[in-house]
């Protein structure tokens, strides 16, 4: 694999290798291979975000995590290009693949698939909208080949957050099912995907590698499980990629060394020593490695609810919640309680004309997890808070519980 020392470079070798492909699609625009390198060089306006102050230096994606404060994350062109690195070699991009921009490319979970995209001699079509509309989806997926003279064995891919993936199959399962043999890979990371959710994509899409990404703006892209390999298995992360290592802590907690990690938040040296140290990043995130050396993950400690000195992880819950019929999305938080201090209340947000049956709900979930997990109180509410990001926006239901 060629190594080049800055993105600039990169996009100039596949220039000199593809230069009248088409590396870029919008609603407005398209460019080819020669045309993104002269670009690039001119530093002139581009329909993919800069970050930084030019493709040769470093760059910055601003997080919020789950403290709500915005934090901008260093990433250099070395972690840049080891993520790269790390998603081909772990997903198989390749020359002849159309990967969809369908998010927010201001989020690493779709701002790093430019990279290995255009390392590789692919095609990038971003949909300004996202998943907004469902309908340019699909048009992405049935673009005329021979117009921008792609081959007729193009496959395409796609990075959506687990909410998202919801949502297309919710409303158009079936239509993706009837592009299940353009569909090369999906990946989805930022958030727990529910198990019921990874079975059906299975099935929907019984020969696409369905890809479940440990990744976060300041560990950079760290593993990857396609869990479309018969087993599905929920939780599962999968081994490490070649430019990281993974471990856990004393305390339980997934550790990330290896060259994706940040340099650091910008201006904030006090805060980057709290998590990044002994070329070391320190997640929050409890976690284990199976006997196959993969990744699990288990939520995160600021998550837990305690509940007459039980504790609770909602991402567990709310997995099993998601499986019952009806139930479109939801979140358990904590509410005050006069003898246990706190309950646990599941905030409900129904498919369409439904009508929440608590009772038979908490049979569902009394079935597949021990009787202290079960939440005590339910509430139909019109939608659940999510960031844009598409996580569960837990902080909004702790500061208005």
């Amino acid at each position: 694999m060629y190594h080049p020392g800055t993105i600039l470079e990169m996009v100039r070798d596949s220039a000199s290798r593809w230069a009248d492909k088409v590396a870029i699609i919008t609603d407005d625009t398209t460019l080819t291979y020669a045309q993104l390198y002269d670009k690039m060089q001119k530093t002139e306006p581009l329909p993919i975000p800069l970050l930084g102050e030019a493709w040769d230096k470093d760059f910055v994606l601003y997080t919020t995590g789950t403290t709500g404060q915005s934090k901008g994350v260093i990433i250099s062109q070395r972690a840049v290009l080891a993520n790269t690195e790390n998603l081909i070699a772990g997903q198989l991009f390749s020359h002849d693949l159309v990967f969809i921009i369908a998010g927010s490319m201001t989020h690493l979970g779709c701002w790093s698939k430019i990279f290995p995209t255009l390392m590789q001699g692919g095609t990038l079509y971003i949909l300004k909208e996202g998943m907004k509309n469902i309908d340019a989806f699909f048009q992405a997926l049935d673009m005329p080949l021979d117009r921008y003279n792609l081959p007729a064995g193009t496959k395409f891919a796609t990075f959506l957050v687990p909410a998202n993936i919801r949502i297309l199959m919710q409303f158009s399962g079936e239509l993706l099912k009837d592009y299940a043999d353009r569909i090369d890979f999906i990946e989805t990371g930022a958030a727990p995907m529910a198990h019921g959710d990874m079975l059906k994509l299975c099935q929907l899409l019984p020969h696409s590698r369905l890809y479940n990404t440990y990744a976060s703006t300041e560990t950079g892209i760290c593993t990857t499980y396609n869990y479309n390999d018969g087993r599905c298995t929920a939780g599962c992360l999968g081994l490490p990629l070649k430019n990281s290592q993974v471990f856990i802590t004393d305390e339980g907690k997934i550790a990330c060394k290896g060259k994706t990690l940040m340099s650091g938040y910008e201006n904030a040296e006090a805060l980057t020593a709290t998590v990044l140290h002994d070329n070391t990043l320190f997640t929050n995130d409890n976690g284990f490695i199976d006997e196959e050396g993969m990744l699990h993950i288990l939520g995160r400690d600021d998550d837990v609810i305690n509940v007459g000195g039980y504790k609770i992880s909602p991402a567990e819950v709310e997995d099993i919640a998601m499986s019952f019929p009806s139930v479109k999305d939801c979140i358990l938080i904590a509410k005050e309680h006069k003898i246990l201090g706190n309950a646990t209340c599941l905030l409900v947000q129904l498919d369409e004309g439904e009508m929440l049956d608590k009772k038979a709900l908490a049979r569902h979930i009394n079935e597949h997890l021990e009787r202290y997990k079960v939440p005590m109180l339910y509430e139909a509410v019109e939608e659940i808070k999510r960031n844009q990001n598409g996580k569960l926006d837990r902080n909004f239901y702790r500061k208005n519980k």
